[in-house]
């Protein structure tokens, strides 16, 4: 009688049906799961980068220990908040603010050295001619490092692509910064200015002939104006809702950045997490709706696409053949990420730099004065007379930065 007991509940000659061998098959399964689930994160997380660094130490590499599991990321998040609880110096010595932690590896280890970004190995290059051979090389065996889906939270387009789609996204791409397109884009900058300028007096009429004012913010405001106008035919007030996004897309994304050696993070039901993916689906929402009524104004009123850059992607797109020698919808709504995020940033950066760098040579700044006073007078700029510029440009911003 117990023996027939159980030889049912185990499945053995009875109902394989019943809840207790159900039971039993499904903690069998979950076990299974359980142990192919840490076989997996153990050779992420600790099997393979040791198989990693010793194969690199042969040949001779330096550079940090690996440790379990976050690799050298307290470190660096140690580092980085150190360096900007201080205030910055006028000085061009940015390194140990931006990167203190690479700083302290290349000082410690050498110009070309290993790293950890969790279970991810990196290798540092700091040797020019290293760096010349491997970004000039076409073999092909050079590739971008994207994290794809934390990529798509923020934007993949043309600088994350390799390959034939690479090549497609730039064939469609590069018109749209031919000479002559860039020409014509001049009014819209001039115009960008001249508000810019104009806000700035009319804060100075209310003051006693001075007032500070936060140029950092205003020239984000400034070239997400520009790109908005002459990219995708939209007016500041349009863009200005994508550009709040991204910023706290930008900040959320470097929060996330700290735990994403953890298998399958983004997946995590966290408040960061949810309000990224909260954001890209607005983001996307936005730049749909733009893309969507410039191509009903090409489909029911006959417009023409226009010569910026959407204009461009949506006309290669009609153009095009093969498809798979076109642009989707979606690859499309990421260009436009993309050049709204990094056209942005890098521009204000850039010119918020130039005056910090103005500020530490005002000489210099007495010195473009005049010239762009004896160039243009008191008329608006144009393309022919910005040739014709020699201090007032950028390679001399560039210089000063090292003078």
């Amino acid at each position: 009688m117990e023996v027939a007991v159980a030889a049912t509940t185990l499945g053995v000659g009875g109902d394989v049906s019943s809840p207790s061998s159900l039971s039993l098959l499904c903690g069998l399964s979950a076990l299974l799961v359980l142990l192919w689930a840490l076989s997996r994160a153990a050779e992420t997380c600790w099997l393979r980068p040791r198989r990693l660094s010793r194969a690199l130490r042969a040949q001779g590499l330096g550079g940090t220990a690996y440790r379990f599991p976050a690799g050298d990321l307290a470190d660096n998040g140690r580092l980085n908040e150190e360096a900007r609880s201080k205030p910055m110096p006028p000085c061009h010595d940015i390194v140990p603010r931006v990167a203190p932690h690479l700083l302290n590896i290349v000082k410690e280890h050498g110009n070309v050295c290993i790293t950890w970004f969790g279970p991810v190995l990196r290798m540092v290059i700091a040797e020019p001619k290293l760096v010349r051979e491997i970004l000039s090389d076409k073999s092909g065996h050079f590739e971008k490092f994207t994290n794809k889906r934390l990529g798509k939270l923020i934007a993949l387009g043309l600088a994350s692509y390799d390959g034939e789609k690479w090549a497609t996204h730039r064939r469609i791409l590069n018109p749209a910064f031919h000479l002559e397109k860039l020409k014509s884009m001049l009014p819209a900058f001039s115009t960008c200015c001249t508000e810019l300028i104009s806000s700035w007096e009319s804060k100075l009429a209310g003051s006693d002939g001075s007032h500070e004012i936060d140029i950092w913010e205003d020239f984000q405001n400034l070239t997400g104006d520009v790109i908005s106008r002459t990219s995708f035919g939209s007016s500041f007030m349009e863009g200005r809702r994508i550009f709040q996004l991204q910023a706290e897309q930008a900040e959320r994304i470097i929060k996330a950045f700290q735990y994403m050696y953890i298998p399958g993070y983004l997946f995590f039901p966290t408040e960061n997490n949810k309000r990224m993916k909260q954001i890209n689906r607005e983001i996307e929402g936005l730049l749909r709706g733009i893309i969507e009524k410039r191509e009903r104004a090409m489909e029911n009123d006959g417009l023409s696409s226009g010569n910026d850059l959407l204009g461009l992607m949506l006309q290669s797109n009609k153009e095009s053949g093969a498809s798979r020698m076109r642009m989707s919808t979606e690859d499309v709504i990421e260009e436009c990420k993309l050049f709204y995020f990094a056209g942005m940033e890098t521009t204000s950066v850039l010119l918020t730099w130039t005056l910090v760098v103005l500020g530490m040579h005002p000489e210099w700044q007495d010195r473009a004065r005049e010239e762009v006073l004896s160039v243009f007078g008191k008329d608006k700029p144009n393309f022919d007379g910005l040739s014709r510029l020699k201090t007032a440009s950028v390679s001399h911003t560039l210089l000063l930065s090292f003078a």
